[in-house]
């Protein structure tokens, strides 16, 4: 007997040795006195045995067949052997005649030992990692392409940041789309606001992390340089810790600001009518603050872990992108559609062959930097090959020609040739 009806036999037990009265035992019970009453007198003429359930023992209406049961087993021992469980079932319904559920094959087959061919990955144990102790020693940083206008202006991305330790969000800006541009901004923004955090937790994206077939030449590689990316190099020359993340829900505090985002400022662009990405980035303004008022949390250590500039930090010699270039025989440097004129100074009258970086601005300037110092260059005039494009592109190498009339003399000609 289970424990129900161990439970049933002690307190009709107690009723019939006058004990208990009849409707005491059924609050105990959790019955009906009419149905106490009814087990009380099956009790009085079959005893014990008649709390037991009737159909205790007996085969169910719907089981399955044991030759049927059999018939599975064997079939997926030999000629369906490999076959998954889903796969097999609908063999044996389109082929074997066997009409049987998924769970009711997996039932059969595990009852003598036979699993599913397919390996799963056991599943991992998962912990909260504690917040950083202070402000500014990690950001979490990524980018949202949302439908954020819902439809009443272009698509944008949100690009930001939050603190670790404080859940703030120190930096929030609409772009036109996930870029090298709008994280550069965003850590410009910051530095000079607050200072230099310690690291940058992201994800894998190719903006932070150089692509694994991007190869270095011989010379860096002896030097022990590694490929970087544009914003690799500025993380690197500011001494922030890159830390990548393996998946997204290792860096789930930001994806849940974006959920958050998408939800309270989606409302508050729809509320405000913003339709362009300089209207967005105004409600944002805004926003912002508010938010950070009512989300942000004190970290566990006072203080703060923002690493001022040093003395003479100029942010355009670092929030910039940078590309090495070789100047020329004549002092030229060439950058893309730019030609710029190095001219002398007092430190060497040429830089023919030197190895130069042109430093390119977010707001298109350029400069010409030789071992950190800025030289001084005017504009170039381009190369003849240069200003023969235009005209080239003007000409037009292909011909048209006039289709001759269907009782041109050539036609007439040539007629059975062609055909």
């Amino acid at each position: 007997m289970n424990r129900k009806e161990q439970n049933r036999l002690t307190v009709l037990s107690e009723v019939e040795a006058k004990r208990l009265a009849v409707d005491k035992a059924a609050i105990l019970l959790e019955l009906s006195p009419r149905h106490t009453w009814r087990l009380l007198s099956d009790y009085r003429k079959e005893g014990a045995s008649a709390l037991a359930h009737g159909n205790r023992g007996q085969m169910p209406a719907n089981a399955t067949e044991e030759t049927i049961r059999q018939q599975v087993i064997e079939l997926a021992k030999s000629k369906y052997l490999g076959f998954n469980q889903q796969h097999f079932t609908e063999k044996l319904n389109e082929k074997e005649g066997i009409e049987l559920s998924r769970s009711s094959v997996r039932r059969i087959l595990l009852k003598v030992g036979i699993r599913s061919p397919q390996k799963r990955r056991p599943p991992k144990h998962r912990s909260r990692r504690e917040r950083y102790p202070k402000e500014g020693m990690m950001l979490q940083t990524d980018g949202s392409p949302h439908d954020w206008l819902e439809g009443r202006g272009p698509e944008l991305c949100l690009i930001g940041a939050i603190d670790d330790a404080t859940n703030e969000v120190p930096y929030a800006c609409f772009q036109d789309q996930e870029d090298t541009k709008g994280y550069i901004l965003m850590l410009r923004s910051i530095t000079l606001s607050r200072g230099i955090p310690l690291a940058l937790y992201h994800d894998r994206h190719s903006i932070f992390e150089s692509p694994a077939d991007k190869r270095l030449s011989i010379e860096d590689q002896l030097e022990g340089k590694r490929p970087l990316t544009q914003f690799g190099r500025l993380m690197d020359e500011l001494g922030i810790n890159s830390i990548a993340a393996n998946s997204p829900q290792a860096k789930g505090r930001i994806e849940r600001l974006w959920k958050t985002f998408q939800d309270r400022l989606t409302s508050e662009l729809r509320l405000n009518a913003a339709r362009t990405k300089d209207e967005a980035n105004r409600v944002l303004g805004h926003f912002l603050p508010e938010y950070n008022r009512k989300f942000t949390i004190a970290a566990r250590e006072s203080g703060s872990a923002y690493r001022k500039p040093q003395d003479g930090f100029k942010p355009e010699e670092y929030f910039c992108y940078k590309y090495p270039r070789t100047v020329g025989a004549d002092n030229v440097v060439r950058f893309v559609k730019n030609r710029l004129q190095i001219l002398p100074s007092p430190d060497r009258a040429s830089y023919a062959h030197c190895k130069v970086e042109v430093f390119a601005g977010l707001n298109g300037g350029l400069a010409v930097y030789f071992k950190g110092k800025c030289l001084k260059t005017r504009s170039a005039p381009l190369e003849a090959a240069k200003l023969r494009e235009p005209v080239a592109a003007g000409r037009s190498s292909h011909r048209d020609y006039a289709k001759p009339s269907p009782n041109h003399p050539w036609r007439g000609k040539f007629r059975t040739f062609l055909d």
